[in-house]
């Protein structure tokens, strides 16, 4: 069932971040065959309660900057929130259908500190430097090969105790979706609230939340980069590129 709460302005800012020399502008995807973000975010924030948390700021899309707040509750079933002009051009377009509600709704970034982060939704730890630097480095085509991805995987693990997450895989709507992360940022603490109730302390028994088939990662961290999904209707997208314009 999927719930739109209200309309927001069409356009939002994506200078709330680590990456403000980024407009916020819709552009074409530079890989043929597929859509493409661009961006930051926090790809998954498992508490021990089994609430999890997880934040999206993309800032260039093929459509329309957008930002976005997920939701697992301990019975696994997930909400998706999203402050962007319409919910078919973002986070639900790929995984609306591994969720119980997807919504329209105002979502509050505000940086109180250099690492410290407060998110609202309306109704981190120093950087892994050495990894980083090496991964911006490496141009993108060689970034996307399959055993680049794979060394990431690997590293990202070994650095980040992220439990063998895979940088590729499908998501519930049917697409292929790849992440090239840039920099990665393991968050060191962290609170959350949910209508009053304290979602307790990030978790730490090493168990990868899931959504479908993707599996975020087991521990918390923010990431800083890109993603590709594949184009399964190009008429479909082409509409919706005509749309945003």
């Amino acid at each position: 069932m999927r719930d739109t709460t209200r309309e927001v302005p069409d356009r939002v800012d994506g200078r709330r971040g680590p990456d403000p020399t980024d407009p916020a502008r819709a552009t074409r995807s530079p890989l043929a065959g597929h859509e493409h973000t661009r961006g930051w975010g926090i790809i998954a924030y498992p508490f021990d309660s089994g609430h999890v948390l997880a934040l999206r700021v993309f800032p260039q899309n093929d459509f329309a900057p957008f930002v976005s707040v997920w939701h697992r509750t301990p019975g696994e079933e997930w909400s998706i929130y999203v402050d962007g002009p319409r919910l078919d051009t973002a986070c639900p377009r790929y995984f609306g259908d591994g969720a119980v509600r997807s919504a329209l709704t105002s979502i509050d970034l505000n940086w109180t500190g250099p690492r410290d982060l407060r998110v609202e939704v309306v109704d981190p730890g120093p950087p892994v430097g050495a990894v980083n630097a090496v991964s911006r480095a490496i141009p993108e085509p060689v970034l996307r090969t399959r055993p680049v991805t794979r060394l990431m995987e690997r590293v990202g693990d070994l650095l980040c105790d992220l439990c063998g997450i895979p940088l590729s895989s499908p998501v519930p709507h049917g697409q292929v979706a790849t992440l090239l992360p840039r920099r990665l940022f393991p968050i060191v603490d962290g609170s959350a609230t949910l209508d009053g109730e304290d979602l307790g302390q990030p978790a730490t028994d090493g168990v990868n939340p899931r959504f479908g088939e993707v599996r975020p990662p087991a521990r918390p961290v923010l990431a800083v980069g890109r993603a590709y999904v594949t184009i399964e209707d190009t008429q479909e997208y082409e509409r919706l590129v005509e749309a945003a314009e």
